[in-house]
């Protein structure tokens, strides 16, 4: 009896340590960032009822719902710092997520002339977390982005697809923008699938676009537990300002 309890306990260990070292290990691999879209929803009847984009139009007397025009879109705007950019790779597992909430640039929008509309951002990649501090010190090292040697990573929209030039309030508006990614002191051109939403006097952008590690001269990480494909998706969640 006294060897059956001991075995009977022996195994609850196991178990047990079987358990916690799957949490620590799923923990440590697996992804931590939830994305969060600054594009208020857009479900019919609730466009941005839920977003502090349709509190901040509440409050400024913008309506939900209400015309906005040119005017009020042209113009030069500010990256808000409540900006984000994502990077998303898929490994054998799933798909992690990094954020990066260090975003600074400028949004020249004329929607009487799309030729003169472009954009800018400047990312700093001390701020990329995956909310694991051992995944983050490996990607930002010298045998992968060697941010110390390149600090920044950069996009630009050079042309845009036609837009309307009456928007309205909370509500989104589709648009693709030609431009280029660098990453590494390597440029891509790239195409961003994006919407935008004018509410509360501020201009909302979600865009996405994908390319490759091997695009900045750069081979796709993985390690002894798992894998990742060489396309990974570059997402912007961007907030302006004028």
């Amino acid at each position: 009896m006294k060897r059956k309890t001991i075995a009977l306990i022996a195994a609850a260990v196991i178990i047990v340590g079987g358990v916690i070292a799957y949490t620590v290990m799923n923990k440590t691999l697996g992804n931590n960032i939830e994305i969060e879209s600054v594009i208020p929803s857009q479900e019919p009847g609730n466009a941005g009822n839920n977003s502090a984009a349709a509190a901040d139009a509440s409050t400024s007397g913008e309506a939900a719902g209400a015309a906005v025009t040119a005017e009020q879109l042209n113009g030069d705007w500010t990256i808000a710092d409540t900006s984000k950019v994502y990077w998303s790779v898929t490994t054998s597992k799933e798909t992690v997520n990094f954020v990066d909430n260090l975003v600074q640039g400028s949004w020249k929008v004329n929607l009487d002339d799309p030729a003169a509309m472009t954009g800018e951002g400047i990312v700093e990649l001390s701020g990329l977390d995956s909310g694991n501090a051992k995944r983050d010190e490996h990607v930002k090292g010298a045998d992968f982005l060697d941010v110390t040697a390149n600090p920044q990573a950069a996009f630009t929209a050079m042309s845009f697809s036609e837009l309307p030039k009456e928007w309205t309030e909370g509500t989104a508006v589709p648009v693709q923008m030609d431009g280029t990614l660098t990453v590494k002191g390597t440029a891509k051109d790239v195409t961003f699938d994006a919407q935008a939403v004018y509410s509360g006097g501020q201009l909302m952008l979600s865009g996405t676009t994908k390319v490759t590690f091997a695009d900045f001269g750069l081979t796709n990480p993985h390690s002894v537990v798992l894998d990742t494909e060489n396309e990974f998706e570059v997402r912007l969640e961007l907030v302006l300002s004028k």
